[in-house]
């Protein structure tokens, strides 16, 4: 380790000081983008929910009819939604 934080380990406290000093991607802190990518990839694919990625908590976040939902990770949200369907 070089400095306060990893160069690019995926332990939170690195990611976290990484993303101090990277850019922002609209109001998305660099560090994050395959987190916001997949939130955005999922939320097209299911319109009746609201899915984002929260930089602050680490979590992953679905607002549905039934209320507010916090996901770990992105395994158990793919696993909490339901798969896409491919027509052929």
């Amino acid at each position: 380790m070089t400095g306060p934080a990893c160069a690019s380990c995926a332990h939170r406290s690195c990611r976290d000081r990484r993303a101090e000093r990277l850019p922002r991607l609209g109001d998305h802190l660099a560090e994050y983008r395959t987190e916001h990518d997949l939130a955005a990839t999922l939320q097209a694919r299911n319109p009746h929910l609201i899915i984002w990625y929260g930089e602050r908590t680490g979590s992953y976040w679905i607002a549905s009819p039934t209320g507010l939902t916090e996901v770990p990770d992105a395994p158990t949200l793919t696993r909490l939604l339901p798969p896409l369907v491919e027509l052929w």
